[in-house]
């Protein structure tokens, strides 16, 4: 990550960057231009407030208190994180002149604030499911559609011309950081919390 954030502070793009690109923009399938579209509106404001505010009630509504904490940390540590290096990095956003862009946005490119945004949520959230959930075919289901929200939000962001694919490489690669970090706190917490629940019995 920290070459990547080098890189993209001297460069506003490569060559790969470009081709990559032109690559992705190059499948005109009707159902995959939906499919980019769809998984790539679900990050902007306000529908991802939204659902943020509406998976944390759910939560907190399931006595799932620390759960609901610690995705809320996980996604708004994340979300301050990538504006941070944004403000530091400060790479501009593909250029219309080289690929498609399809809806022109005005702050920085580096890392993809998308892709940040779905690894620390739906990837806490695809954690705690499989951690929390009993097996069975609706903990499958659930699984496999976060994970895959996580696996096309980063095509997608390529997709629609609105950052490159070293962006998105490096969104994945800081939010997956700051992902195992919150992991790690909910794990000692979580047990901490056990520990002292037998304690009093």
């Amino acid at each position: 990550f920290a070459i990547l954030a080098i890189i993209a502070q001297r460069t506003a793009y490569s060559n790969l960057d470009v081709k990559i690109t032109r690559t992705v923009q190059a499948f005109h399938a009707s159902w995959f231009d939906a499919l980019m579209r769809a998984v790539t509106w679900i990050g902007f404001m306000p529908q991802a407030a939204l659902i943020t505010a509406g998976v944390l009630l759910l939560l907190w509504a399931r006595g799932l208190k620390l759960e609901m904490i610690m995705t809320a940390a996980s996604v708004l540590g994340g979300t301050a994180l990538g504006s941070g290096v944004k403000a530091l990095v400060a790479r501009p956003r593909p250029s219309a002149d080289l690929v498609t862009v399809l809806k022109w946005l005005g702050d920085t490119s580096f890392p993809s604030g998308h892709v940040l945004f779905f690894t620390t949520f739906f990837g806490f959230l695809l954690f705690i499911g499989h951690t929390l959930l009993k097996p069975s075919w609706r903990r499958t289901l659930l699984l496999a559609f976060l994970l895959g929200l996580v696996a096309m939000i980063g095509p997608s962001r390529i997709y629609v011309g609105e950052h490159w694919a070293s962006d998105v490489v490096a969104a994945y690669l800081l939010g997956s950081i700051w992902l195992t970090l919150s992991v790690l706190v909910y794990r000692r917490l979580r047990a901490r919390g056990e520990h002292a629940s037998m304690a009093s019995r």
